[in-house]
C-alpha cells in the first residue's frame, strides 16, 4: 500500500467522521496495518504492551462491521448487531470483552456462539474456527447467499469460498479477502477496508 492510499485512508477518520469510540488516539488504519500498536476495542483494554494475536483478531471482528453493508433484508432481523463464531471457540471471554459497549449501525454488538450454519439467521458476521476445517464445503454451501460476513484463519479459506481470511504476515494479524464470495452474498465491502487487505480475490470459489 501507497503512502497516498494511507493518508487517504487516515484521513476518513479525521474528527466528525469517527466510527469507533475510541480509548487512545491512534488511528484504525494503525490498528488495521498493525503498525506499532492496536487500537483498543470498546470494551477491550491494552493489559499487555503487544496484543495477542486472538485479541486483534477479535478487534478485526468488531471492525470489519463499521465498513461492510448488508442488504436491507439482512439489517431488519435481530435487535443486536451479532458476531457469531461456529465450531470450537478460540476467544473465550476475549470477543465478548472486545465487543462490550460497542455499536454498529446504532445496535448493540452482540457476541454468539452457534453449533451449526443453520443458527446463523441473526448473524451479521460470522467466525468460523479451525474445528469446522473438516466440513468447511458444507458451511459454506449451507451458507450460500446468506447475507453473513464469513471470516476465518482456516487456510485457504479465502479460496474455498470464504470472504475474509486471517493470515500471519510478518508475524502480524492481517486478513486476504474474496471480493466475489462477499458480492454473491450481497455484501458491499469499503474500498478502504480493501485498501488495506493483502490480497483481494475476485475468483470463484473451488473446493479441495
Amino acid at each position: 500500500m501507497g503512502h497516498i492510499q494511507n493518508a487517504e485512508f487516515a484521513s476518513s477518520f479525521a474528527p466528525g467522521r469517527r466510527v469507533l469510540r475510541m480509548h487512545r488516539p491512534w488511528s484504525w488504519l494503525t490498528a488495521m496495518v498493525m503498525v506499532g500498536v492496536l487500537m483498543i476495542a470498546p470494551g477491550l483494554r491494552a493489559q499487555t504492551p503487544k496484543p495477542t494475536d486472538i485479541q486483534v483478531k477479535a478487534a478485526y471482528l468488531y471492525n470489519f462491521g463499521h465498513f461492510v453493508e448488508w442488504p436491507s433484508s439482512a439489517t431488519e432481523k435481530g435487535r443486536s448487531f451479532d458476531v457469531c463464531v461456529l465450531g470450537q471457540d478460540p476467544f473465550g471471554p476475549i470477543l465478548d470483552s472486545t465487543l462490550a459497549g460497542g455499536t454498529v449501525a446504532g445496535r448493540n454488538v452482540v457476541a454468539r456462539r452457534i453449533s451449526n450454519p443453520q443458527e446463523s439467521g441473526s448473524c451479521r458476521i460470522l467466525f468460523l474456527s479451525s474445528s469446522e476445517e473438516g466440513r468447511l464445503n458444507e458451511v459454506i454451501a449451507a451458507l450460500d447467499k446468506s447475507a453473513v460476513l464469513t471470516v476465518s484463519d482456516i487456510p485457504q479459506f479465502s479460496r474455498r469460498g470464504g470472504m475474509i481470511e486471517f493470515v500471519l504476515e510478518g508475524n502480524k494479524v492481517r486478513f486476504e479477502v474474496n471480493l466475489t464470495a462477499a458480492k454473491n452474498a450481497g455484501l458491499v465491502l469499503s474500498s478502504e477496508l480493501l485498501r488495506v487487505a493483502t490480497a483481494v480475490r475476485r475468483d470463484a470459489p473451488h473446493g479441495d
